[in-house]
């Protein structure tokens, strides 16, 4: 038991941590400038990309079917939002820019690729699918609340909106498998 909390809290804190670096840079108070267009392009191929890599990890690692499902959709839903968001950026001329958020999605993505390559079985799709609850919560959020709002090409800003609507749909989906693997290791662990 005590070693699920010490996984959750860590999956949490690199959630809290990233979710406040996205946060960060649409504060136009201070001296942090105000997130661009080229700013939220670059966020979002960092970000889809990043779920691409995880799902890829999955379907190498996982046995468990829901799980493996799970991956492929991410795969090919995050695959079709990044081509889109390439074909967008090519249209409207706009060269996304790394910045900050950008960077540390990437960052923080390098320990979480680290820890789903040190796990396998049980521990890895709980650990990956809790991933995926909190990176999409992560995610969704930041979609809100911060690139939403700071998008100024309308086009961009549409796409968004549309994207959101599916990362919502991510996120039922991987909550709803989260809570069969915790009824299922529940039963096992009853069984013992």
């Amino acid at each position: 038991m005590k070693r699920s909390r010490v996984k959750t809290s860590s999956i949490l804190a690199v959630a809290s941590l990233a979710t406040v670096t996205l946060i960060a840079p649409s504060s136009t108070s201070g001296s942090e400038p105000a997130i661009t267009d080229a700013n939220i392009g670059a966020i979002v191929l960092a970000a889809n990309q990043i779920d691409i890599d995880y799902g890829k990890i999955a379907l190498n690692k996982s046995k468990n079917r829901e799980v493996r499902a799970f991956a492929e959709r991410m795969i090919v839903d995050h695959g079709a939002v990044q081509k889109s968001v390439i074909d967008l950026a090519t249209k409207l001329k706009l060269t996304p820019e790394e910045n900050a958020t950008s960077k540390a999605l990437k960052d923080n993505a390098v320990q979480i690729t680290a820890k789903l390559n040190s796990l396998s079985g049980k521990a890895f799709d709980k650990f990956y699918i809790d991933n995926e609850v909190a990176y999409h919560k992560q995610v969704t959020d930041a979609v809100q609340t911060v690139l939403i709002p700071n998008a100024k090409n309308p086009e961009l800003k549409s796409a968004l909106v549309s994207a959101q609507a599916l990362f919502l749909k991510h996120l039922e989906h991987c909550r709803q498998i989260q809570a069969n693997l915790e009824k299922t290791n529940s039963a096992h662990g009853s069984q013992k």
